[in-house]
């Protein structure tokens, strides 16, 4: 376990734990708030995000930033990570050893933000977080709670960009967070 933000981010710069590592520009460890109350784990970066180094910045990052604007969250507000922190080749799902791998980082980013809510984006987040026995279809929109923590499984934004009827779900999903986010007083929501 890492301490601190600092020992946690000096530990991945060389990482080489699997074979990810072998063709990727960046890691890309994370964006947002170190100590939100509400914290985002989609899959993998994609290539926009392994050239510029942040999650979520290509077409399903977008899309996504479209339905926060629409419901006035703030993703600056919001931590948001992934499974694995380097590219999987062709934007393919990440193998089990790659998400083992990576795992450990990702427990010490749960253990050092803090959060209250973990919105778990697909089934590649929800099987390796809350385990392989959950199926995305009938986890997402269901308030799960693991020990302090709840989740909210929901579909990852990519998945929006193959399935126009997924984008009222991941809506409603997301109407649902902030709901939850307002009942425990935690402010997820941009300034007027």
């Amino acid at each position: 376990m890492y301490h601190n933000w600092e020992e946690l981010e000096r530990s991945i710069i060389g990482c080489k734990a699997c074979k990810l590592c072998q063709n990727r520009t960046n890691i890309v460890f994370a964006d947002g708030n170190k100590n939100a109350d509400v914290m985002l784990i989609g899959e993998g970066p994609g290539a926009d995000e392994d050239r510029i180094g942040i999650p979520f910045v290509g077409k399903a990052g977008q899309l996504m930033d479209k339905a926060f604007e629409g419901l006035r969250i703030d993703r600056s507000k919001l931590y948001i990570a992934n499974i694995v922190k380097c590219r999987p080749p062709n934007n393919r799902v990440p193998e089990k050893e790659e998400a083992e791998a990576c795992l450990n980082y990702l427990r010490n980013q749960v253990i050092l933000v803090r959060p209250q809510i973990i919105v778990l984006m697909g089934s590649t987040a929800l099987k390796n977080i809350l385990g392989q026995e959950y199926g995305i279809t009938s986890a997402r929109g269901k308030w799960i709670q693991k020990k302090e923590i709840l989740y909210m499984p929901t579909w990852h934004p990519a998945a929006l960009l193959r399935d126009d009827t997924k984008k009222i779900e991941f809506w409603k999903d997301f109407k649902k967070i902030k709901e939850m986010a307002e009942e425990k007083k935690i402010n997820i929501l941009k300034e007027i």
